[in-house]
């Protein structure tokens, strides 16, 4: 398999990006070649700063622009045609890469993503799958911020997709799909909500009606389907909560002996929690439905990140995942 990836594309860009493509070369098997897209002479520091031996299936491919975080992402590849993400996605639409990955800017990945590659047949826009930790196992979000607006056809195609994602790459098999609204009766939600709910009850899917946003980290459901402006606020907030709740944690710990104490016999657990919530550990989120494998990383993503980027990258092409989709897509139309 061979995976382009966006050297210059995060905030930590591209020391931890190198990093991480370094670790994922020398452990994921299978892995043909792995493009380095970017500052070709700032890439080079950074793998001559390694203490690890540079793997052959390392390739620099140079590209001179980096659209930047704060860009408005159409404009941005239009102008910026030698940009690292514009690069790296050509790769995968000129049949060189299978996959890309990239923690740079949101928009301009998924506009440079379907203004190139297109979307897979019988899919009218793609959406971004963001895995999301809960209590017991984690269910995936769609779209997480790729729409602003969808159709009650392309909420049924989201469900769809999630399920196949979910299935084969988290492993369950019969995922519980449930459409986010704001009540969990069949009447209840906006007209897009209503006939989206008469689609997918339609469909062979486990399809488990409305759910609230409360019911989503109790392990009700393994897919959530919404629109990307929802999505979006949802999956922002839940990051706002849980970085307020961290603060205040070490806040109150600090207060008295006692507490601090507290903290030190407890702090395995904390660790543990941690790490169930570190979006590092869930590599990036896919953009299900566009013609080629892509793979968006968390703008702050550091090497660990950028390692299961890559791994998540590997196992979307091993799984052969976007030939699924289309298969699966063909019984609903």
């Amino acid at each position: 398999m061979r995976i382009s990836v966006d050297a210059m594309g995060g905030d930590y860009a591209p020391k931890e990006i190198v990093r991480g493509a370094l670790d994922a070369a020398t452990t994921i098997n299978g892995l043909e070649k792995l493009f380095l897209v970017g500052d070709e002479q700032l890439i080079q520091i950074e793998l001559d700063k390694s203490s690890k031996e540079v793997p052959d299936c390392i390739e620099i491919i140079s590209a001179t622009e980096v659209v930047e975080m704060g860009e408005a992402p159409a404009s941005a590849i239009r102008k910026k045609k030698d940009s690292s993400i514009s690069r790296a996605i050509d790769l995968v639409k000129d049949g060189k890469a299978d996959a890309i990955f990239s923690a740079g800017n949101t928009g301009a990945a998924v506009a440079a993503a379907t203004l190139k590659l297109r979307t897979l047949e019988g899919v009218n826009r793609p959406a971004i799958a963001t895995v999301m930790p809960t209590s017991k196992d984690p269910f995936v979000l769609l779209d997480a911020g790729a729409n602003t607006d969808s159709t009650p056809e392309m909420l049924q195609q989201f469900a769809v997709m999630g399920k196949i994602y979910c299935k084969e790459i988290l492993g369950v098999q019969s995922p519980r799909i449930g459409l986010l609204s704001i009540g969990e009766e069949e009447a209840k939600g906006n007209e897009t909500t209503k006939k989206s709910f008469n689609l997918l009850n339609n469909l062979n899917l486990n399809f488990v009606g409305n759910v609230e946003a409360r019911d989503l980290f109790g392990g009700k459901v393994d897919v959530a389907i919404c629109d990307g402006f929802v999505g979006n606020v949802l999956l922002k907030t839940t990051e706002a909560v849980a970085g307020m709740i961290s603060s205040w944690l070490k806040d109150l710990y600090k207060k008295t002996f006692f507490r601090i104490m507290g903290y030190l016999l407890s702090k395995g657990v904390f660790k543990t929690v941690k790490n169930k919530v570190d979006p590092s550990h869930y590599g990036g989120a896919p953009l299900l439905g566009s013609n080629g494998i892509v793979i968006i990383g968390h703008g702050s993503s550091n090497n660990l990140a950028a390692f299961n980027g890559i791994r998540v990258a590997s196992e979307a092409i091993s799984h052969d995942l976007n030939h699924l989709i289309e298969s699966e897509l063909k019984c609903i139309e």
